[in-house]
């Protein structure tokens, strides 16, 4: 198993992406804090089935927009499981709204989410990662980091920003041995039910026959691509890739089908 002996914390553990990742850290021998900002059955459920793996699991409800509450999640899952050797920060909000409709709150509640959040983690843990000269911050971006698209300014702000901050954790941390990369999931087969959505998403009409062939590989992506490019980056075989970004999307938007 490739995880053996680190243990991650992983937010927006409970469902979709996020509970993927939790499930294949804890395959591949990770023990897992587990974080998520409502559903605590469904968290509860996650951690009892990462247990059922061997590993030991320590989850907590929080508002990672709140800066104390980062800093308090943290403590306590060093203080369940000893130390933090992999950071992701998967936790996010997506709403799609035109720019002329977007109100200061939602800006700001936006990044809070989105970008603070993984500032207020990042700085809680690397501490302990100084300690000890090891460690992975895995940040998961999206298309908004790549394209610009109608109705998401906010989040396609948030999202650049996230890159360029990872990018300066990679360069001022690599000394002692800290990681720090970006996932960006194209197209993934997950539950949309938010309503903040825009309405071709609420609908169900984002993965239709049509919209799939603009994919090259031709196929929606699965929450197992996500986890399995986690893993990667969790693992010590990327141990010679920092400041980086993976694009999981299928070749959608890096290359074309057609001359």
């Amino acid at each position: 198993m490739r995880l053996v002996g680190k243990t991650a914390l992983v937010t927006g553990a409970s469902r979709n992406i996020g509970k993927e990742i939790s499930l294949a850290f804890a395959r591949q021998g990770a023990d897992i804090a587990l974080s998520a900002l409502q559903n605590e059955d469904d968290l509860k459920e996650v951690s009892e089935q990462c247990q059922g793996l061997g590993v030991k699991t320590y989850s907590r409800l929080a508002d990672l927009s709140d800066s104390n509450q980062c800093r308090e999640l943290v403590d306590k899952s060093i203080e369940a499981l000893g130390k933090i050797d992999i950071l992701v920060c998967n936790a996010a909000v997506r709403p799609h709204h035109p720019l002329l409709t977007v109100t200061d709150e939602d800006w700001r509640r936006i990044f809070a989410i989105n970008l603070d959040s993984s500032f207020y983690l990042t700085r809680s843990v690397i501490p302990n990662m100084i300690e000890r000269q090891n460690g992975s911050i895995i940040a998961i971006g999206g298309a908004s980091a790549l394209i610009g698209r109608p109705s998401t300014s906010a989040v396609a702000a948030s999202k650049t920003g996230l890159w360029g901050f990872i990018r300066s954790v990679a360069s001022e941390f690599a000394q002692h041995n800290i990681r720090a990369n970006m996932i960006n999931p194209g197209t993934i087969d997950t539950a949309r039910n938010n309503p903040e959505w825009s309405e071709r998403f609420s609908q169900g009409t984002w993965n239709t026959d049509e919209s799939v062939q603009k994919i090259p590989l031709r196929r929606l992506g699965r929450v197992e691509d996500i986890a399995n490019a986690c893993v990667f980056l969790a693992s010590d075989e990327s141990s010679y890739i920092t400041g980086d970004q993976l694009n999981v999307v299928g070749g959608k938007y890096t290359v074309a089908t057609e001359g």
